[in-house]
């Protein structure tokens, strides 16, 4: 493949200029809902003493797990030698910072008091899993820029491959340290599972490839600029494995749940006694996010065709937001086991009583907000840095394909 040339946006049409206004009106609205929450504290909110964790912390994760996954596009090129992917690469890096930096900025907001992150960024207990994930996710983010330092300066090329590589390591890291989270909360019947950590790495490609998708796709439609049908099928066919891995992770995790018999409640709660989180589990997570997808994606009829890739790669982000539900507040609305197989007497606080939460607009409005401010940073950073490849044709970027192509378009002349 010949060396590729790399051009900044134009950013002068309208369109683009308006995509700046509408982010940065979603960035300004999320900012009043979190000023809100904080002044009148966070009663204004769907959260409770029993649902600490509400709707922002569903974007945030979801942002956070999405961002490692991003960056899996420069990996396979740099780590695994897949030239085809290599132009992406600058892309790649792009979006994960930006996806990390939107989820960071929900969960600081969702604080109630951000002032107080100075005490969580001087003070460290090493035996809350909390603490270990400051020190990957400010990593992450410094690796990620001298990653995409020794890619964009033609001298430090050399050395992308083994920053690459260490990058790689370390948002694998960086995502078993998310899903130790819930992983290692052993107090709760839906978390409590060592497979957690490798499910939400899982997670992690599919959510981030398929926001990667759609970027890629509506860059090089508001630009342009040529965009191969061979490297999205490539893309699309990837998505398309991931997801399923995601699909067979969850199967796992909820069938050795239900081997256990101690599990045998929050696992009937989940998938048939739940209501509105059985509903996102079945109809969101798993017919929208795993079953519609696949079927888009290999299907002869729609996996061709940019439209039905783009409507695959939705599916499949709405039903990860979903998947975050259920993991989210399905974990803690299940009343919690104080004592394991023991007959206690109740009190009259909440104790073996679901709880109830319904998300308020302030919560949704912050979460907007936090995602707005990642696709912004993208929309400006293509613009003044030169992020994107002037062409992805399949010419340019798998001229294999396109010598294939080409040979098929004159055997079916000749035999015509």
């Amino acid at each position: 493949m010949e060396r590729t040339d790399y051009l900044e946006i134009d950013g002068s049409s309208p369109i683009y200029y308006a995509l700046l206004a509408v982010l940065g009106l979603f960035v300004m609205i999320g900012l009043g809902a979190a000023y809100y929450m904080e002044h009148h504290g966070h009663h204004v909110t769907g959260m409770t003493n029993q649902i600490v964790w509400g709707t922002p912390h569903i974007f945030a994760v979801f942002l956070i797990v999405a961002a490692s996954g991003a960056l899996n596009v420069a990996s396979i090129a740099s780590v695994f030698g897949r030239a085809p992917y290599k132009p992406l690469s600058r892309l790649s890096g792009l979006l994960a910072l930006a996806l990390l930096m939107g989820g960071l900025a929900i969960l600081v907001l969702d604080l109630g008091r951000p002032d107080r992150l100075i005490v969580a960024m001087t003070t460290y207990n090493f035996k809350s899993i909390f603490a270990w994930n400051i020190f990957l996710y400010t990593g992450f983010m410094v690796i990620v820029m001298v990653y995409l330092w020794m890619m964009m300066e033609r001298r430090m090329n050399p050395y992308s491959k083994p920053v690459g590589l260490f990058a790689f390591v370390w948002r694998l890291v960086l995502t078993t340290g998310t899903g130790s989270i819930f992983g290692f909360l052993v107090a709760r019947q839906a978390y409590d599972a060592a497979i957690m950590a490798p499910m939400f790495i899982v997670m992690s490609f599919s959510y981030g490839l398929a926001i990667f998708i759609l970027v890629l796709m509506v860059s090089y439609w508001g630009t342009g600029r040529p965009l191969g049908d061979a490297l999205l099928r490539r893309l699309k066919n990837l998505l398309g494995v991931f997801v399923a891995g995601v699909l067979y992770f969850v199967l796992a995790y909820h069938l050795t749940n239900l081997y256990m018999t101690e599990h045998h409640g929050v696992e009937r709660f989940i998938l048939t006694d739940g209501g509105p989180l059985t509903v996102a589990f079945w109809l969101g997570q798993i017919i929208m996010g795993s079953l519609l997808p696949l079927a888009v994606f290999y299907h002869p009829a729609t996996g061709s065709s940019r439209t039905w890739i783009a409507v695959g790669a939705v599916l499949v982000i709405l039903g990860g937001f979903a998947q975050m539900y259920v993991t989210i507040i399905g974990g803690q609305a299940y009343p919690l086991v104080i004592f394991p197989g023991k007959e206690v007497l109740s009190s009259g606080f909440y104790d073996g009583v679901v709880a109830q939460y319904a998300p308020s607009l302030w919560e949704m409005l912050l979460g907007f907000g936090g995602t707005a401010l990642a696709f912004i940073i993208v929309a400006l950073a293509v613009k003044l840095l030169r992020f994107l490849p002037a062409s992805l044709s399949d010419d340019v970027v798998m001229p294999e394909a396109g010598l294939a192509s080409a040979s098929d378009e004159g055997a079916v002349r000749a035999t015509g």
